[in-house]
């Protein structure tokens, strides 16, 4: 005699049939049931643009009439790529930018002022001479 309720069609010994819609489980485990799974779609929200980034980028285009400003713009620039590497804010490319820009021009500005202290050091060494 085969069970209709038995998934593969074994035989049960007389007598001993299985309640119709349940399977019967070993002691002490529930039965299966199937867990729901709800799946929620999350927005990304991207940090917002870090003024420290933008600050770092505008002061090292300035930097380009006046050198202080560029060091400025490094100083920013690495306190806002910092940030934006932990994920505290965004803007880690603007801040790369200011800070490469900023080196750029105070390696540019540092070079007048090198030759111009080696030029004051030779005259007055040339000037003692006599």
């Amino acid at each position: 005699m085969t069970n209709p309720h038995d998934p593969y069609g074994q035989q049960q010994p007389y007598g001993q049939q299985q309640p119709s819609g349940q399977f019967e489980q070993p002691y002490g485990l529930q039965p299966y049931q199937p867990q729901q799974q709800y799946y929620v779609q999350q927005a990304y929200v991207r940090p917002p643009d870090q003024g420290m980034a933008v600050a770092s980028l505008v002061c090292s285009l300035i930097g380009l009439i006046m050198c202080f400003p560029a060091l400025l713009g490094i100083i920013f620039g690495h306190i806002a790529l910092g940030k934006a590497k932990r994920g505290e804010a965004g803007g880690q490319g603007m801040a790369q930018a200011g800070m490469i820009i900023g080196y750029v021009i105070t390696g540019l500005w540092l070079i007048p002022i090198i030759l111009w202290f080696v030029f004051v050091v030779f005259a007055v060494g040339a000037a003692g001479v006599r």
